[in-house]
Parts: structure tokens; C-alpha cells; sequence
């Protein structure tokens, strides 16, 4: 194998190209967790991995709890199945709340003050009772508990790692926070061995080709936890070293034939790129800066043929959505026409007529 296929590759094991699943709760329980800082463009993660999904369907497995957007594995948000909330909160947030600690002491946030807002959160949460931050912030108040300097955040995060809430259902176009135990039945908890096993294979299997330090960035893991994890798993799995690096593979993997020229414009954080420590396979070194920042701003992506050629913005007028590409290099007309039908692909996700202007980046 080439090093040029692993790109092409990792848009099929990421189910962008030839998916076969049917609904956005079947695509992010295929990928594990989706990261999901940009709302809206984290839906459309899900929605162009799914075919004729829109933002609408994809808003109604969200408000109907079949996903849930929260913080676990590295310390932003992601999606995760309702059916794996439980087990992959036990496995990373232990790690995840050590890593606040020296931070919490600074701002005076103890296990005392923790526990008398996780109090207030299961009181007003309670019934289903789905409130905004801010309302959830105005009880907090109320108590007299100081949410300044960014205390809140911090306060919310903790409840979310407890497994006190989690996302709820929209009300008034704005996201909420449920009681998670009210809102995702309990399923059955896994020994830290069967979570870790399970949590790399689902790596490996929809992320293929991808070696133990991009798994160990994705997942957040100890060095010591993420090879465990892979040894566990190995007898699913082949290798394959291509220049100097062991990219594992499942045993059902078959090098896909005959990969067509193909263009999609990825979302801001998109997995295809965020999933991996080494991103060069679809991104060429001289490029990195102007696709993510030094303090980990990763913006929406032009592919073409598996490889990340040019960067995209979207500006929303009264009757169209403006999308405006800067590519790396100029394209041609071809590559014109072909991200064309991509931005129509997203029109067709958010409801919108698209027009695209087509540009290099300077």
C-alpha cells in the first residue's frame, strides 16, 4: 500500500464515502465520538457521512436523546451514542477531572461547593425538566454560588464527567441540559479491560489506517492504557508499515478498487482530520497552518481526491447561503465543478440554495 491510498482509505473506513448505515445515531455509534464544539458543523459531520440526512433529522435524534453531545475523552465536546455515554464516561473522565484540579484550586472550586451544585442541578433538572446554561446559571445565583471568571464552565464540566447531566432537547432554538440518568435508560457499566478493547476497536475499525499515537491522541488514553488497549484487540487486527509507521487494519478490511474522483467540504473539527496525530497523509506540512491553528482552531476543509486542498467559509444571506472557498493551489474547472455538487450536497443538508465563489488562498 502507498501512502498516498491512506487518504483515500480513511474516507471509507469514516463512512464520507460509501456509507451504508441508515441513521446520524448508527454513524456517530460507528465512530465512537464525534468532536462537537461547532454545533452546527458537528451536524453536518453527521450529515455528510449519511446520505439524505438533513439538519433537521439529525437535530431530532439529538432532541430525541439517541445522541448526546457532552465532554469526554480530551477535555472538549463530543457526540456519543446514548448506547455508550455510560461506559466511555467511566473509562476517560477520571483523567480528564485530574487534569482540572490545579485549576479548580485557583479558582477556589472544592469537592464541597461541587456537590452543592450538583444538588441544585438534580433539583431543578429533575422530571425531565430540561433548563439552558443560563437558566441553569440563575440557580446557581440564586444560591449565592459565584459563577464569574469562568467558574461556570468548570462547574457544568464537573457535572457532566459525574455523570450528573448531559445535553437535553432544544427549547426555544437553544440547547439544553438534562438530568443524564432521566434522560439515557443506565445500560450496563464495563470492566476497565472490555472499555478500553472496546473503545479501540471501535478507533481502528472506523478510522483505518491509523497507528497507536493517533489513537492515543483520539482517545485521550495514557500512553500505558492505549497500548494495552491495542494489545488487547490485535488478533482482529493486520499491520502494515508504510514509511517507517505501523498503520493498523481489521481483518475485514479490503483495499477498496477503482476510488473515483470525489470533493467534500468537511466541517470545521471534522474526525477525517482531528482524529489523527499525524495528519500528512491528507494534508501536505507546508499547508497545516492554514487548515488548523497553533492553539487547536481547526476550520471547514475542501477534499479533493482524499486530500485537503483548500479551507471554506459560509456567510448566510436573506435568500442564499454564500460559500466561499480559498484553495491552497488554483483548481481547475473540473475541480470547480466537482466542489459545486459537493456544496450542493451540503445545501441540501441545512435547507438552503448555495452559491459558491471560488477562490485561492493568499
Amino acid at each position: 500500500m502507498k501512502s498516498t491510498d491512506i487518504a483515500n482509505i480513511r474516507l471509507i473506513s469514516q463512512q464520507i464515502a460509501k456509507t451504508k448505515l441508515r441513521s446520524p445515531k448508527e454513524i456517530v455509534g460507528r465512530m465512537g465520538a464525534m468532536q462537537a464544539q461547532d454545533y452546527n458543523m458537528a451536524k453536518w459531520a453527521i450529515g455528510i457521512r449519511l446520505p439524505k440526512a438533513t439538519q433537521k433529522s439529525v437535530q431530532a435524534a439529538i432532541d430525541k436523546g439517541e445522541i448526546i453531545r457532552t465532554h469526554l475523552l480530551r477535555p472538549t465536546w463530543h457526540f456519543v451514542s446514548a448506547d455508550d455515554i455510560y461506559w466511555m464516561l467511566e473509562l476517560t473522565a477520571p483523567r480528564l477531572k485530574a487534569a482540572q484540579k490545579s485549576r479548580e484550586k485557583q479558582l477556589e472550586l472544592t469537592e464541597k461547593i461541587f456537590a452543592k451544585t450538583n444538588d441544585i442541578f438534580k433539583k431543578v433538572l429533575k422530571g425531565n425538566n430540561h433548563l439552558t446554561r443560563a437558566e441553569l446559571l440563575s440557580e446557581l445565583k440564586k444560591a449565592k454560588i459565584a459563577i464569574d471568571n469562568n467558574r461556570a464552565s468548570h462547574i457544568l464540566f464537573n457535572a457532566e464527567l459525574e455523570g450528573i447531566i448531559c445535553s437535553g432537547k432544544t427549547k426555544a432554538k437553544q440547547n439544553t441540559y438534562a438530568l443524564l440518568n432521566e434522560w439515557v435508560p443506565e445500560n450496563k457499566k464495563l470492566h476497565k479491560d472490555k472499555a478500553l478493547s472496546k473503545l479501540a476497536k471501535t478507533y481502528f475499525e472506523s478510522r483505518c489506517p491509523a497507528t497507536l499515537q493517533d489513537f492515543t491522541w483520539w482517545s485521550g488514553l495514557s500512553a500505558t492504557d492505549a497500548k494495552h488497549a491495542l494489545e488487547m484487540i490485535r488478533p482482529q487486527f493486520f499491520s502494515e508499515v508504510i514509511n517507517s509507521k505501523t498503520y493498523w487494519f481489521p481483518h475485514t478490511f479490503s483495499n477498496p478498487k477503482n476510488i473515483k474522483g470525489s470533493a467534500y467540504l468537511l466541517p470545521a473539527f471534522d474526525e477525517f482530520l482531528i482524529s489523527y496525530k499525524d495528519r500528512t497523509a491528507a494534508l501536505d506540512l507546508e499547508h497545516l497552518s492554514k487548515a488548523f491553528s497553533n492553539n487547536g482552531i481547526f476550520w471547514p476543509t475542501v477534499v479533493i481526491n482524499g486530500r485537503i486542498e483548500g479551507i471554506w467559509k459560509r456567510t448566510l444571506k436573506r435568500d442564499a447561503v454564500i460559500i466561499e472557498t480559498k484553495y491552497f493551489n488554483s483548481g481547475d474547472k473540473n475541480i470547480h465543478h466537482m466542489v459545486d455538487n459537493a456544496a450542493g450536497d451540503f445545501g441540501s443538508h441545512i435547507g438552503q440554495k448555495i452559491e459558491v465563489v471560488h477562490g485561492t488562498y493568499k
